[in-house]
């Protein structure tokens, strides 16, 4: 099961593995402070896009189908690097 988390809500004992997705490390945060199993830049949405949608809430729909169109193969990618805990050979 995947559970979705903001960077600032609290670290849980059942949180699992923990990953970031995004491309900007988050400001005022240290990276110890998070506990994070890895960080995954490359399946974020990228630069462009971001700059494009300007949190805007109009636009969520369209920046959802920009978000699948433009990343599905930086996603497998990805996820070809991204292993459980535990599935090590």
């Amino acid at each position: 099961m995947i559970k979705l988390k903001r960077v600032d809500d609290k670290r849980s004992s059942a949180d699992g593995v923990r990953y970031l997705v995004e491309r900007l490390w988050p400001r005022g945060i240290k990276k110890a402070e998070l506990h994070l199993d890895d960080w995954i830049k490359d399946v974020a949405p990228s630069p462009e896009l971001r700059k494009w949608f300007s949190h805007d809430p109009g636009k969520w729909a369209q920046f959802r189908v920009g978000i699948s169109s433009s990343s599905i193969a930086r996603r497998k990618s990805a996820s070809q690097s991204v292993k459980p805990r535990g599935k090590e050979p």
